[in-house]
């Protein structure tokens, strides 16, 4: 039953409840969930084998799982953990666990009888060391292919490969270092640390560890508010300024020659040149538009040509994407246009949503974007092309405006 759009992992329950001979169900690629609120599960008791991979199920899914099966597959969903207070499955063999969000190696108290377990491709930085011990039945296990942080804390980790005889599934091919940085790529079994690097006196650990956590609460506070990147923006600003004022000063009086400055990702351009550019510059009341292909004056720095469009145009067109978070440029452009923004106290700001763009893959630093996408409307490009039109007429009323 995969690829379909079953959504109740206990509606399916239920469904084989009375399928006296069913042993294998493929319920793969659908949108199943398990909320576990007091909800009842009932499988067949026949049912031996189990493939609910790349589905919706978090942790909950434990609590709703057939308990003579033997083989469950519960690949790419969105488990973090594996509760401990769950039904046991005493006859499972086989878990599949690859590509979740599991951050350690699951214990087996509730699969007292496991045999083989998969858990790649998850977030697992520096797996438990006594996972064979918890687990004694357990003859191979798949860890690869997570990103391991080489610390200390691995170093047991690696040792129980070694003691393991070879229970390590793709040992050492597939277990290599992520972090930190100066490690990247290194394969756990060439990863070595002296024991005095990892055991110092407790004095030293206390002073290191208020030095530590105090550069950590200031690294944290910079990165998440990505204070660097504000200063040097604001350095750059302040710059063209001031290069402006010198180069020009009996003309401080900015003259507007375009409509709307576009800032849009490369990889939307096409949809600007073929859709946005088209429609606003040809026909009635057409548009003057600055782009940067066209537009930027060669010889003046990247940020000077884009501070410069900005203050000469009267309105900024954003073209949101998940594109368009990923640019660097289209950062900057952002910075800018809200700059004037509030230095001016003006309404300049249009953003066009072109694709939804999910609200975890904007960094940090974008915390303006997300508040502007919440207090701002957004005109939102519609995929019916009977919408179009209103869209277009609801753009040109926006930018609408007489140039000297």
């Amino acid at each position: 039953l995969q690829r379909n759009k079953f959504e109740s992992l206990s509606k399916v329950s239920f469904m084989t409840s009375r399928m006296k001979s069913l042993k294998y169900l493929d319920m793969s690629s659908n949108l199943l969930h398990h909320d576990g609120a007091d909800v009842q599960c009932q499988w067949a008791e026949s049912l031996t084998e189990l493939d609910l991979s790349s589905n919706q199920l978090t942790d909950a899914v434990f609590e709703c799982l057939p308990a003579n099966t033997q083989k469950l597959n519960l690949q790419n969903n969105q488990i973090t953990s594996v509760p401990k207070g769950m039904a046991e499955l005493k006859s499972l063999t086989e878990l599949n666990l690859a590509s979740n969000r599991l951050a350690d190696l699951p214990g087996c108290s509730g699969f007292m009888s496991l045999e083989f377990l998969n858990i790649e491709m998850n977030s697992i930085l520096t797996p438990s060391a006594d996972f064979f011990q918890s687990c004694p039945s357990v003859r191979e296990l798949q860890a690869g292919h997570n990103p391991f942080k080489c610390s200390c804390e691995l170093q047991d980790f690696i040792r129980l490969e070694r003691r393991s005889g070879g229970k390590l599934f793709g040992w050492p091919a597939a277990y290599v270092c992520e972090y930190p940085e100066d490690l990247q790529g290194t394969q756990l079994k060439d990863f070595h640390l002296s024991e005095l690097a990892c055991n110092t006196t407790l004095l030293l650990v206390t002073a290191l560890l208020l030095t530590l956590v105090l550069v950590a609460v200031v690294a944290f506070l910079c990165i998440y508010l990505d204070v660097p990147w504000y200063v040097r923006m604001t350095w750059q600003w302040t710059q063209t300024k001031r290069r402006a004022w010198h180069s020009q000063p009996e003309e401080q009086e900015t003259v507007l020659q375009f409509h709307a400055f576009i800032s849009y990702s490369e990889r939307d351009s096409l949809w600007v040149k073929n859709e946005l550019i088209p429609n606003l510059e040809k026909g009635e009341g057409c548009v003057q538009l600055c782009q940067h292909e066209r537009n930027f004056i060669p010889g003046k720095s990247i940020v000077e040509n884009i501070i410069n469009c900005i203050e000469k145009s009267y309105k900024s067109i954003f073209v949101l994407s998940p594109n368009f978070v990923q640019s660097e440029w289209c950062h900057y452009e952002l910075y800018f246009a809200h700059h004037k923004l509030f230095s001016e106290n003006s309404n300049s700001l249009i953003l066009i949503l072109l694709e939804p763009i999910p609200p975890y893959i904007i960094p940090a630093r974008y915390h303006k974007l997300k508040a502007l996408m919440a207090k701002r409307t957004y005109l939102e490009w519609p995929k019916e092309r009977s919408k179009r039109a209103l869209f277009w007429a609801n753009l040109r009323a926006a930018i609408s405006i007489n140039l000297p």
